[in-house]
C-alpha cells in the first residue's frame, strides 16, 4: 500500500464504486444502514458472484447445462433486496467455476461476449450498486487479454475474474503473460477465484464428506496461484499488476515465514528478486474471508500495514468498507494493531499524519452466511 502505482490503482477501483443519485427503492425492507463509531459507512462486496444465463449457445456442445443459473445467482429484484436487508451498498460482480475455459475458440468468445454485454448491461441500470469484473477465456491467452480491453474500454468494466488455472496449467507460464500484460496496461485488478483445485490435487482426494474440496480446495488453490505468481516471476515482470486473491489469500498470509525462506534454500530456483511478503504487501490484494474475529487479527497481522496506512484514506472515498465474508458476532471489537491506521478519523489525513492506530467495527452481523462481512 506504500507505493505510488497502489495508490493509483486504488484510485481506479474506487473511482469505479463511487455512489450515483439514490436508486428508488423498491424492496419491501428499509435498507439497513452500517455505522461504524456512529458514522454512516458505505459498504462493498468484492467477493459477489452472479450468473449471465448462457445456455442458448451451448445447445448441441459438449458444455450445453453448463450456462444457466439458479436462486440468488441470477442478477434480478432479490438481489437488490437482499443487499438492502444486508446492508450492503455496491456489489463487484464476478462469474465464477469458469466453465467456459473448455470451449474452444469460437465459442469461448461468444460466451465471454454475453456473459460481458449482460454484467454491464446490469451494472449500467443499476450504476450506484453494482460494478463488474470481466470474464474473459484464460484458455487463449491473447484472446483474453482483448477481452479484458475491450471489457474496460468499452463496456466499463473494472478488472477481471479468472480463476487459479486453465484447464490444469498454471498462469504463470510464459503463454499467459499478454494478459497478465494487458491487465498491468490497464491498471485495473484481477480477482482470482479457485475452481476446484484439480490442478493440484489428485483425483476424488478431497471427495465424501465435508465438500472438502470447497472448504481446503479453495484456499488450497489460492494459496498456490499466489505462490507460483511470485516464485516464477510474473509479478516481477508485470509491476504494475496487481491481483486480488479470494479466500483471503488462501493459506499463504498464515505460512508466510515459510514462503520467505523459500528461495534461500540450497539448490532452489526462483524468479522473484524479493521475499514473499514484499508482494503481499505491494502487488497482492486479499478479501477478508476468514469467519472469526482472530482471524482477521491474525490476518492483518500478517500483511503487516503499516504507517504509510493514511495513503488508503487518501485514494479511498471517505466513510467506505469494503467487506467480503461474515462471522456472527454480537460484540463490538477494537483492533489494536501497529500502525494500523483509523480511516474513519473525522480529522485531515495526509502522508505525513501520525497514525492512530485505532478502528471501531460494529459486528452485529444477523445474516452469517452471507459473503461480505469485514473490512479492507
Amino acid at each position: 500500500m506504500t507505493s505510488p502505482d497502489r495508490r493509483r490503482f486504488l484510485r481506479l477501483l474506487m473511482a469505479g464504486m463511487s455512489l450515483a443519485p439514490a436508486l428508488p427503492a423498491f424492496a419491501q425492507a428499509p435498507r439497513r444502514q452500517v455505522t461504524i463509531g456512529g458514522r454512516r459507512v458505505r459498504v462493498i462486496d468484492i467477493h459477489a458472484h452472479c450468473v449471465i444465463p448462457v445456455e442458448h449457445l451451448l445447445t448441441g456442445t459438449k458444455l450445453a447445462g453448463s450456462g444457466g443459473g439458479a436462486g440468488g445467482t441470477i442478477l434480478g429484484p432479490d438481489r437488490l433486496q437482499t443487499m438492502d436487508r444486508q446492508g450492503v451498498d455496491m456489489q463487484a460482480l464476478s462469474i465464477n467455476f469458469y466453465w467456459w475455459y473448455a470451449a474452444d475458440r469460437d465459442l469461448a468468445q461468444r460466451i465471454v461476449s454475453a456473459q460481458n454485454e449482460g454484467l454491464a448491461a446490469w451494472v449500467n441500470k443499476y450504476p450506484d450498486r453494482f460494478v463488474a469484473l470481466a470474464s474473459v477465456a484464460l484458455q487463449f491467452p491473447d484472446l483474453a487479454a482483448e477481452q479484458l480491453e475491450d471489457g474496460v474500454k468499452r463496456l466499463g468494466l473494472r478488472g477481471a475474474s479468472i480463476g487459479g488455472h486453465a484447464n490444469g496449467e498454471d498462469l504463470s507460464l510464459p503463454k499467459y503473460d499478454p494478459f497478465w500484460a494487458k491487465a498491468a496496461e490497464l491498471g485495473v485488478p484481477v480477482f482470482m477465484h479457485p475452481n476446484g483445485s484439480s490442478n493440484i490435487v489428485r483425483a476424488d482426494a478431497l471427495a465424501g464428506r465435508a465438500d472438502l474440496v470447497n472448504i481446503i480446495g479453495n484456499p488450497l488453490e489460492t494459496t498456490y496461484f499466489l505462490s507460483r505468481l511470485i516464485f516464477d516471476g510474473v509479478f516481477d515482470r508485470f509491476p504494475n499488476l496487481r491481483v486480488i486473491g479470494a479466500h483471503a489469500g488462501g493459506y499463504l498470509p498464515s505460512y508466510l515465514g515459510r514462503s520467505d525462506y523459500a528461495c534461500n534454500r540450497a539448490n532452489v530456483t526462483c524468479a522473484s528478486t524479493r521475499p514473499a511478503r514484499a508482494y503481499l504487501q505491494s502487488q497482492i490484494l486479499i478479501d477478508t474471508m476468514v469467519f472469526s474475529e482472530e482471524g482477521l487479527r491474525h490476518l492483518v497481522l500478517a500483511i503487516h500495514v503499516q504507517a504509510h496506512r493514511p495513503d488508503v484514506a487518501i485514494a479511498m472515498p471517505r466513510d467506505t468498507v469494503l467487506m467480503t465474508s461474515v462471522s456472527a458476532s454480537t460484540a463490538q471489537i477494537e483492533l489494536h494493531f501497529s500502525g494500523f491506521c483509523d480511516v474513519f478519523d473525522s480529522g485531515p489525513i495526509s502522508s505525513t499524519a501520525t497514525p492512530r492506530y485505532r478502528a471501531m467495527f460494529s459486528r452485529n452481523w444477523p445474516e452469517p452466511d452471507a459473503h461480505w462481512l469485514v473490512i479492507l
